[in-house]
């Protein structure tokens, strides 16, 4: 994690996506290119999706609360 000029914080984070999701963030950055007028790349696509989302609640249930879909996601490795 560093610092940027902006005042913000960045953070490098490797995922694997399906390619249907890559799809997807593909056409958002269409989206926000033409609305932009520029070339947008997908890191940027990914940061204004994430960006535009609600928070999630600071009140967040407790896992055995969660759906079973959620509860039922396996844990990353290096993770409690």
């Amino acid at each position: 994690m560093h610092a940027t000029p902006d005042g913000e914080a960045e953070i490098a984070l490797v995922i694997r996506l399906p390619w249907e999701d890559v799809a997807r963030l593909g056409q958002e950055a269409g989206r926000l290119a033409a609305q932009a007028q520029r070339a947008v790349t997908l890191d940027e696509a990914v940061s204004h999706r994430l960006r535009s989302r609600p928070a999630p609640a600071a009140h967040a249930k407790p896992a055995e609360q969660q759906p079973a879909a959620v509860s039922a996601l396996p844990r990353l490795s290096g993770t409690a």
